[in-house]
């Protein structure tokens, strides 16, 4: 199929889904054919495009050059004058801008709804949340409209939406993917993050995003000790049921059956204490962390407080309060457990968790806001404390919607969690798309 075929496809199949919830803005259809034309030629000269007539949404907090950022927030837009990194490099690489998607309002929240632009529902049951914030981008590729999605990661927005939509989400190792042109959350911890229905995909985009760049000041280049790949027999530290007391009967049945194909793939499965990180991840909003989010956009909530969703305007406003010493306080306790969750890890090469609880309708959301989100976030909110990459993988369905677990490994092992991801998948069918 040529560039061209392929944004016609995807222009027509947005029409199609009548889904308008999950886009922000859409790029004039005319303006991504000549874009793709010129890729076709490019290709049609003998040029390799390694990513040629692939579709790409763009979560609205990250800059598309002659697009408007909003970050959820009209009040907040303004037109990006240049591509963020990552867009220019998968754009070199012949990937085409469709358009924007929603997002939970300045990245923050796990469901989906914290929107002006309305609530993106579930791809497949309209009544449930699409989990968030990272909603649009997830739900675009669900349905089949794009191929492939970038969102951004702080608390588990890359991994969250990626299990209730049924299909892959990358969270690389913080810094790998510079974030330079991207409206920050919480600027120490967040990650790009790619979606896709293809795991080949999703490595490659990834891959291709990746890489230093001199303005990143928080970039990192790859240590030449890592290892490229997975042993042989990779051993998989798990929870046991026990530790996992927000999932489901069923869930608890998905996940002992993902832990059973890797061990038919020749992994081996280490039981380990859960308790470190479940307690790391309480301090993302719970502590003085949270401070970094007024850092990021509390000013502009402060002076447009009408513009802000009531529930983001809450947790950024409250940070402001935050004292000095609370802070250093909390980071101090971080490093402690992060400590405690690496001996507890001991030998293991990666950590496989449920990638969230459950899923919950958007009523649900409605009568208890703030703990429902928060119980999304249960099994992803240490990972970018704990400078972890990681990877969603389906797994399945349970409770009449998708199941997915993610696997976590130390940073820069991105590479061992695609392999064990690769052994993982080979077993779960993924649908081409939602019709």
């Amino acid at each position: 199929m040529s560039a061209a075929e392929s944004v016609g496809r995807a222009y027509a199949r947005i029409g199609e889904a009548g889904r308008p919830e999950v886009w922000i803005a859409l790029r004039p259809e005319r303006e991504a054919l000549a874009e793709a034309r010129a890729i076709d030629d490019r290709t049609g000269a003998g040029e390799e495009l390694p990513l040629a007539g692939v579709t790409l949404a763009v979560k609205d907090n990250i800059d598309v050059a002659g697009m408007e950022t909003t970050a959820a927030c009209p009040s907040f837009a303004y037109r990006a004058d240049a591509d963020a990194v990552v867009i220019a490099r998968l754009r070199e690489a012949g990937a085409i801008v469709v358009g924007k998607t929603n997002m939970d309002q300045f990245a923050t929240g796990l469901v989906g709804t914290r929107s002006p632009y309305g609530a993106v529902r579930d791809a497949r049951r309209l009544e449930y949340v699409s989990g968030g914030s990272s909603s649009g981008s997830a739900v675009a590729v669900a349905l089949g409209e794009v191929d492939l999605a970038l969102g951004t990661d702080t608390a588990g927005s890359g991994r969250v939406p990626a299990a209730l939509q049924g299909i892959f989400g990358i969270k690389p190792t913080r810094g790998l993917v510079p974030t330079l042109g991207i409206v920050p959350a919480c600027p120490t911890l967040d990650c790009v993050s790619v979606f896709a229905r293809s795991l080949e995909l999703g490595l490659l985009a990834t891959a291709l995003a990746g890489g230093p760049h001199a303005d990143d000041l928080g970039g990192r280049t790859w240590p030449p000790e890592v290892p490229l790949g997975g042993p042989p027999a990779p051993l998989i530290a798990v929870p046991s049921l026990r530790q996992l007391t927000e999932l489901s009967p069923e869930a608890g049945r998905r996940f002992i059956e993902a832990g059973s194909r890797l061990e038919e793939t020749g992994a081996d499965l280490l039981e380990i204490d859960l308790s470190p990180f479940l307690q790391a991840g309480l301090l993302l909003y719970n502590g003085a962390l949270v401070a970094e989010r007024y850092a990021a956009v509390g000013r502009f909530l402060a002076e447009h407080p009408d513009d802000a969703d009531p529930h983001v305007g809450a947790i950024i406003a409250a940070a402001e309060s935050v004292l000095a010493h609370q802070l250093v306080s909390d980071r101090e306790r971080v490093a402690e457990l992060r400590q405690a969750a690496l001996r507890s890890l001991g030998e293991a090469h990666a950590l496989m968790l449920p990638t969230t609880t459950r899923q919950p309708t958007i009523a649900e959301v409605e009568r208890d806001p703030i703990a429902v989100n928060s119980r999304l976030g249960t099994y992803t909110n240490f990972c970018n404390l704990f400078d972890m990459c990681a990877l969603a993988v389906p797994a399945g369905e349970a409770d009449g919607g998708q199941f997915g677990v993610t696997l976590f490994a130390p940073a820069f092992h991105d590479l061992l969690l695609g392999d064990i991801a690769a052994r993982l998948s080979a077993a779960v069918p993924i649908e081409a798309a939602v019709c």
